[in-house]
């Protein structure tokens, strides 16, 4: 749960004109109680208890749908479902922002909160074998350990074979001394080096692709 702002003990949450009752699965607008339906409640209580995260596309369906296939037009009309009951369809957005390519995120003030929640410095993420797999700020190791962030448990692939690093400024990625070596586009790399979005990263014999958004914090406007 690292990163997240979930305040398991406080049931009932307040943004705009609106409330958010955790426990009896409600949504008032003032003392009026708003109908909403229970996969699009289930939805919106994941955005907004872990908010300002922005959340795969994946993610989303392993979370409202567990185990279950669904499209994207299935997210896309729960999105639409809380858009037209939260009267959310101006732009730029008051409570839920579209990740563009990656997914969404609940950008709404709760109130009570003592200081405003930071803006996400960036989104970075890897794509392989048909799966988005979310980096974290601050160091994500690429191997075949079971705790990698990035776990490609393959004979080309050391234990720990390199490492993304993401911060506000970017990304980095980094070799650690593995057998096959990293290249990136195409280049074995022999230090660290920027990536940038779209990027094509082969670690021993396994080729995944990175994406990488920035946020712009003064007009949370997305650049991809």
């Amino acid at each position: 749960m690292d990163g997240y702002i979930v305040q398991p003990d406080k049931a009932s949450l307040t943004f705009g004109e609106y409330r958010l009752d955790l426990g009896s699965r409600q949504l008032f607008r003032g003392q009026a109680e708003v109908h909403v339906s229970p996969k699009a409640f289930d939805l919106l209580k994941l955005l907004v208890e872990k908010r300002p995260q922005a959340l795969s596309k994946t993610e989303l369906y392993e979370h409202v749908w567990p185990g279950t296939f669904v499209t994207d037009s299935n997210l896309a009309s729960l999105i639409a479902e809380l858009r037209r009951v939260l009267d959310d369809r101006s732009r730029p957005s008051r409570f839920l922002r579209t990740v563009h390519g990656f997914g969404y995120s609940f950008c709404g003030q709760i109130d009570g909160e003592s200081a405003a929640i930071p803006p996400d410095p960036g989104h970075c993420w890897i794509v392989w074998r048909g799966q988005e797999i979310p980096m974290k700020e601050g160091e994500n190791i690429i191997g075949r350990e079971p705790t990698a962030a990035v776990c490609a448990d393959l004979p080309s692939v050391s234990r720990r074979h390199a490492r993304i690093v993401v911060s506000s400024e970017g990304a980095t990625l980094e070799d650690l001394g593995s057998k096959n070596g990293t290249r990136l586009r195409n280049v074995l790399i022999t230090g660290i080096v920027d990536l940038a979005d779209l990027d094509e990263i082969q670690i021993g014999s396994v080729r995944m692709t990175l994406r990488l958004m920035r946020v712009e914090s003064s007009t949370q406007t997305l650049e991809i």
